[in-house]
């Protein structure tokens, strides 16, 4: 690949973007400062790659996609904020790369972010350009003030994440820095290492649903609470629980410790309006233990009990101040294999739409610690699922997941 320009832009319609987060010594907490000049970095680049492959779902090598990704500016006291990168494929296509440091936003808003700038570009003559014209929900709402901290989280996550930069491997982090840590994101970088999508049509997640809650109460392990069996099951945990019974098939040297995000604004107590833009999410760590992850029924149990959590308002937050350091303590474990979850069907990725249609692939560029999930592009109520996996445990896990879903009844 071949960068054929640099260059700054202006998002008008989503000024903090524009700016850097910024800590200087004086400072408790870092911030965003703009200042004149200060803009998006966006790189147009050409690839000789072949487009079919990068944007297919069989497995090829992790480092083909990592072109296509921007690198983030960041240092000790300064970082941007998002970075774009245009990638094109001649008489091909072309591939639009984010990158976003997350203590500015999430994914939702990051998403939102894409889906405005599609918006404006679908639209462009055909009604007033700018950004009052912008439909509801893509009219990012920037009012820190909804959040109510009276724990001061802030500080005490702030406090805990540079504590883990001063203590990471290689001493390259100093206590007060913006650098994204290698080992929180630990994108495998192994030549062996291959990303996949894996898809789950709508009739395979119901055939799921199904199996778990027709042996729901059967299966129930001695000395465990009761966990009242639900009338529906969410998409998201018959997913999650599928994967992780065939990942555990491939990790049997570790223990798998399962975790996921959830999004916040419709949770606090007073809910923040959906268009909020920044963070506003909350890890959840699913309670389990090691043999929960041999049964597709237990495991999911286990996840629907952690997302239950969720409807009891501002009880979303409860033992957030323990969270990170708990976290780091098993993501550094060697006998654990922490999974986490990237990207949600709820995003609706595939509709952002430049003014071509649908893409044709959108993907999270997911670590080895990882589940990426989005819908299917099909829009018939399926899910896609990118993973990243030594090419030996890749195979395998393809034959355990095919598998699988032929053994459903």
């Amino acid at each position: 690949m071949a960068p054929l320009n640099k260059s700054s832009v202006k998002t008008l319609e989503f000024l903090p973007l524009n700016g850097k987060i910024t800590w200087p010594p004086q400072s408790h907490k870092p911030f965003i400062q703009y200042t004149p000049g200060d803009g998006v970095s966006l790189i147009i680049a050409q690839s000789e790659a072949e487009f079919d492959h990068l944007s297919g779902n069989l497995a090829r090598e992790t480092i083909a996609s990592h072109p296509l990704v921007p690198h983030l500016d960041t240092s000790q006291s300064h970082a941007s904020i998002i970075s774009l990168q245009v990638t094109l494929f001649p008489n091909a296509g072309f591939c639009i790369g984010l990158t976003a440091h997350h203590a500015v936003l999430d994914g939702k808003s990051s998403t939102m972010f894409m889906k405005a700038w599609a918006y404006i570009c679908r639209t462009f003559g055909k009604e007033e350009f700018g950004f009052s014209f912008l439909p509801p929900e893509l009219k990012p709402s920037f009012d820190r003030s909804l959040i109510k901290d009276p724990n001061r989280l802030d500080m005490v996550y702030l406090n805990q994440f540079t504590a883990l930069g001063a203590n990471s491997e290689p001493k390259q982090y100093k206590e007060r820095s913006l650098r994204i840590l290698s080992n929180t994101w630990r994108q495998s970088k192994s030549p062996d290492s291959v990303r996949a999508t894996f898809q789950l049509n709508r009739a395979d997640i119901d055939k799921l649903k199904k199996r778990v809650l027709t042996q729901w109460d059967a299966i129930n392990q001695e000395g465990e609470k009761k966990i009242e069996k639900p009338v529906n099951l969410s998409t998201f945990v018959a997913t999650c629980a599928y994967v992780l019974v065939c990942m555990n098939e491939v990790f049997k040297d570790k223990d798998i410790v399962f975790g996921f995000i959830a999004d916040c604004r419709a949770r606090l107590d007073p809910p923040v309006d959906p268009s909020y833009f920044g963070n506003c999410v909350f890890p959840y760590i699913v309670d389990t233990e090691p043999g929960d992850f041999t049964d597709l029924v237990n495991v999911a149990k286990k996840i629907f009990n952690q997302v239950k959590k969720l409807e009891k308002g501002a009880a979303v937050l409860d033992g957030a101040e323990g969270l990170p350091s708990k976290w780091a303590s098993l993501s550094s474990s060697s006998s654990k294999r922490v999974i986490g979850v990237s990207g949600s069907n709820r995003f609706r990725v595939y509709e952002t739409d430049f003014g071509w249609g649908k893409p044709i692939k959108v993907e999270t560029t997911t670590t080895s610690g990882t589940i990426g999930m989005a819908e299917s592009r099909d829009g018939n109520g399926g899910i896609e699922i990118g993973l990243v996996f030594s090419k030996d445990e890749m195979d395998l896990f393809a034959s355990l997941f095919h598998s699988g879903l032929e053994a459903l009844p």
